[in-house]
């Protein structure tokens, strides 16, 4: 039998479809997909306008990396972009079953070690033992601090979020088959409704997945129905991202609490979401039951992973309009801390005969 050839080679495909190259990476257990080359030119002159762009012109490029059979209808990703911020180092579009995300915590903990280690940001000082990253995010600049040693990463990231917020707490909402239930709604770059599992009869740590993400879902779709969301300074950012369902224990405790976040088209986190975290911490704050600079474990109940956050510094007064409240809320920057791993590299190409080539979902 003949040996392969030494130096890999790309096999027959599509020569006016660019082959796209990916790092792959996890944080926590939920994947991050990095597009290092193929994705045509994303357009438009601020990161928001970009993220529309990519959504009406290049969601194939979305389609065939996350989707079967190049992805699963979990993959997660990112194409990194120009941004129009002189502080940034890079731009990022998020990319998920659904669409496009407006912040992503275990991306930004991933994307601190690779911007890192492929040069995206100046080599740190010789015996620098932390790195900073500056990611603009397209809900706002998120700075990324990577633990180094010899330029290169290693231990854990830790991100400063932007501002996060408690948008409307104890809202009764009719969701089918649960009857009311109550529920509060934050933003850490997202928003999120969150939900105790008790109070849906379900226990995060032991009910099966798919029960839970029933759940979370219907949590979901009955909050986008019978709640606007505004937010204070985008359109483009005043979406429901998903649920989040925990284990009630909200009040400050050194031993962790557990959380499962049901995201896009019933997508489920591997990690205990980072986003979701700054959102939770907010909430947390907002509630009198965490103090500023009081470190909180976050654990997956999918994976057993751990994120740990804190509220660093209040940030100020956000003026915003909410359906059922009002008024003024003080948004605090939330620290996240978790590992990212690499886990390979792959190209991904098309032929042009591929009936599938743009990629599909089962349901």
């Amino acid at each position: 039998m003949a040996s392969p050839p030494a130096v890999p080679r790309l096999p027959p495909h599509d020569p006016r479809t660019p082959a796209l190259s990916v790092v792959d990476m996890h944080t926590g257990g939920e994947p991050l997909r990095i597009v290092l080359a193929g994705c045509p030119e994303v357009v438009g002159p601020t990161l928001l306008a970009k993220r529309r762009y990519m959504r009406q012109h290049l969601d194939h490029v979305r389609r065939r990396l996350m989707f079967e059979p190049r992805g699963h209808r979990d993959m997660y990703g990112a194409v990194l972009v120009p941004s129009e911020l002189p502080d940034a180092h890079l731009g990022v579009l998020f990319l998920h079953n659904e669409g496009y995300s407006s912040m992503c915590g275990h991306a930004v903990l991933a994307l601190g070690r690779f911007a890192l280690d492929f040069g995206l940001v100046p080599a740190p000082p010789a015996g620098a033992r932390e790195a900073l990253v500056n990611i603009h995010c397209p809900c706002g600049l998120v700075a990324a601090f990577v633990e180094c040693e010899g330029g290169r990463s290693g231990g854990p990231v830790r991100f400063h979020s932007v501002p996060a917020f408690a948008l409307a707490t104890d809202l009764l909402v009719d969701v089918p088959g649960h009857g009311k239930v109550v529920v509060d709604i934050a933003y850490g770059g997202a928003f999120y409704a969150f939900v105790s599992a008790e109070k849906l009869g379900l226990d995060v740590c032991s009910t099966k997945t798919r029960d839970l993400v029933d759940a979370a879902s219907a949590v979901t779709e009955a909050v986008k129905a019978q709640f606007k969301i505004n937010h204070p300074d985008s359109e483009d950012l005043a979406f429901l991202y998903g649920t989040i369902l925990t284990d009630g224990k909200d009040t400050y405790s050194e031993e962790p609490t557990t959380n499962i976040c049901v995201f896009a088209d019933e997508q489920v986190d591997r990690s205990p979401t980072g986003s979701g975290v700054t959102a939770r911490i907010a909430l947390q704050y907002h509630k009198g039951l965490l103090e500023l600079n009081q470190t909180r474990a976050f654990k997956s109940s999918a994976t057993g992973s751990v994120f740990t956050g804190k509220a660093v510094r209040v940030s100020g007064t956000l003026s915003f309009s909410f359906e059922v409240k009002c008024g003024d809320f003080k948004a605090v920057i939330v620290e996240v801390s978790g590992q990212a791993h690499y886990t390979g590299t792959a190209s991904f190409i098309v032929e042009d005969d591929d009936p599938l080539r743009d990629g599909f979902l089962l349901k």
